[in-house]
């Protein structure tokens, strides 16, 4: 049966059918592909939709999202380091004299520096020898020269504390006493970067309170085996001779850097260091000694 034949009411409706079909098509078309004005794409204007709103659904409802606990916001703990218990210094009753090491250790030690005019001349022959030392400075001294400080670190030397103004600590009170090495011990801080572990009573003179106020401020007492007496100006070769007569495993050797002339202790270190070097003699600094 043709158009012609169908019914006018049958035609109309097919009619508006395919009306309907074409249009929605059309509106397809437009939003599936691209237009060409004058040759080129132009890319059809977006609308703005709505989103669907979900049509509900038989069966069991979905179950509501946790909220985050206070547990699951706490980091985990499990991959850092862990955690050590800060190192208590021992409270000694009396100063090391010696060190233990493998061999023929030694350590060589300086007081009352650091001195601009003696303590580099000293620092250049440990440096050509490739030797490192322990130098106890004084920290009215370290005020002066705090680049001499700045350079025993870097060359690795062990700067112990020795007090300010080196006093007699047996005619100080206690708080004195911690004045003395507290300033001391910041300023070092403060030239070098790092506070000193060692800490050496003045003329050798200890008490209760030093031991404990060394311990307390995170020191070890040192004090020396072999005394060289270079402070009471000798000659070159009695200091030569001294060292060389007390040298022995585990020996600590006192000198001085400061305090008066040290000429005779800058000369005698380069004559003696190699023929200490040349007997098998390790020169080295200490460890430290915790409890």
């Amino acid at each position: 049966m043709t158009n012609d034949q169908l019914p006018p009411r049958l035609l109309t409706r097919r009619r508006a059918l395919l009306a309907g079909a074409a249009a929605v098509g059309a509106a397809g078309t437009a939003g599936l592909f691209t237009t060409f004005a004058g040759g080129e794409r132009v890319l059809p204007a977006a609308t703005p939709t709505r989103a669907a709103t979900p049509t509900p659904v038989a069966g069991p409802q979905a179950r509501p999202l946790l909220k985050p606990s206070a547990y699951r916001l706490q980091p985990l703990t499990g991959y850092g380091p862990p955690e050590v218990a800060p190192r208590r210094t021992l409270v000694r009753r009396a100063p090391l004299l010696r060190v233990s090491g493998r061999g023929r250790t030694m350590v060589l030690t300086f007081d009352d520096g650091p001195d601009a005019r003696y303590t580099p001349y000293i620092l250049d022959t440990l440096r050509e020898y490739d030797v490192r030392a322990m130098f106890f400075v004084c920290g009215e001294m370290v005020a002066e020269n705090k680049d001499i400080v700045a350079r025993m670190a870097e060359e690795g030397h062990v700067i112990g504390n020795h007090t300010w103004s080196h006093p007699l600590l047996l005619k100080l009170g206690r708080g004195r006493i911690r004045e003395e090495m507290e300033r001391t011990s910041d300023i070092i801080e403060e030239s070098c970067g790092e506070r000193p572990v060692w800490f050496r009573a003045p003329y050798g003179a200890w008490n209760r309170a030093a031991f404990q106020l060394g311990a307390e401020l995170g020191m070890e007492p040192m004090a020396w085996t072999v005394d060289t007496l270079d402070w009471t100006t000798p000659g070159t070769g009695t200091i030569i001779e001294r060292v060389g007569q007390g040298a022995a495993p585990g020996v600590v050797v006192l000198s001085h850097d400061a305090g008066g002339d040290r000429s005779q202790s800058v000369h005698a270190l380069r004559a003696y260091l190699p023929r200490l070097l040349d007997a098998g003699y390790h020169l080295t600094v200490p460890e430290r000694h915790y409890a």
